[in-house]
């Protein structure tokens, strides 16, 4: 598929270059915000799995635009396992999300004081096997739950993407023991299989201790715990966005950005942010000839692509 007939695919991809935006992603957190109001009063945020940065890139905007002299300056935190480029504005943290040690980093950095908001756009690579990738999925989100216990202020919120299926109920329920409203929002931006849960007003429960081993109070759901009748609730569902806005699920053609083209005119743009050290850099690097393949020898960005 050539660069042009990607460009037609996708609007959001198009207008996230077009604006600066890192990734597409950047407008699903944008549309968030615009039905909840995230970021009213947020001096803290931490950005879980963050790389390339698009979430971070709208945090910092955001947070700065509304910060007078008068106020104290915001401070944003960004993890992620692999590099990211800089972000003015963004502290960012190459750790694991379910290390103790990460979130003890993150307080480090806010001076012993706790998080007002905790966003996490992370997904694993899909197979195409939506049960695998929405039990995946799950259990990303749970470990953005764990840190997320360590690190939020009650009374906070936490935003985090979540698969769309028979069983996000139950997950859903679960969340529910931290917070007191929990809502599935769909993005006008993003994929109809997908969506994001948020939770406002983080209480957890009385004399609860934070825990990377067992941070959802775990019980035996076996035959005799099936969430029916007045123990089964149902979870709020609102679509994000203006409904008359770009719809992620269609095609458009390029005079759908407001400019024109034609064959001869059109000027494709390169991501803002190539990657630093892509899972296909060595691939690439023996396809070139820059090495023969099977020579055993490694380096850090071969160690990057592997675990990934």
């Amino acid at each position: 598929m050539g660069r042009t007939s990607k460009d037609k695919r996708d609007i959001y991809y198009r207008l996230a270059k077009e604006q600066g935006w890192r990734a597409r992603s950047a407008f699903k957190l944008l549309q968030i915000d615009e039905d909840f109001d995230l970021f009213t009063g947020v001096r803290r945020v931490v950005d879980l799995c963050a790389a390339p940065g698009s979430w971070s890139q709208v945090l910092s905007k955001r947070l700065h635009e509304n910060t007078t002299q008068d106020d104290e300056q915001p401070k944003i935190v960004a993890i992620d396992l692999q590099p990211m480029a800089p972000i003015p504005g963004v502290i960012q943290i190459q750790g694991d999300i379910t290390k103790k040690a990460t979130a003890e980093e993150v307080i480090a950095h806010f001076e012993g004081e706790r998080a007002d908001l905790v966003v996490c756009d992370g997904a694993p690579d899909v197979t195409g096997l939506h049960d695998m990738d929405e039990y995946i999925q799950a259990q990303l989100l749970l470990s953005a739950l764990s840190i997320t216990t360590h690190v939020l202020r009650p009374g906070g919120a936490f935003v985090a993407k979540i698969f769309r299926g028979k069983d996000m109920t139950l997950l859903t329920t679960q969340l529910q023991v931290f917070f007191c409203t929990v809502t599935c929002s769909k993005p006008r931006s993003s994929r109809n299989s997908k969506a994001f849960i948020v939770c406002e007003d983080y209480q957890p429960p009385t004399d609860y201790v934070p825990s990377m081993i067992n941070p959802m109070l775990d019980f035996d759901y076996g035959t005799g715990n099936e969430l029916t009748g007045m123990h089964r609730k149902i979870v709020p569902f609102l679509a994000c966005g203006d409904l008359r806005g770009w719809d992620a699920d269609r095609t458009y053609p390029l005079e759908a950005s407001r400019q024109t083209w034609d064959d001869d005119s059109y000027q494709p743009l390169d991501p803002l942010q190539l990657p630093i050290s892509p899972a296909y850099k060595t691939a690439l690097e023996m396809r070139r000839g820059l090495r023969p393949a099977g020579d055993g020898a490694t380096d850090d960005a071969d160690a990057d692509s592997a675990s990934a």
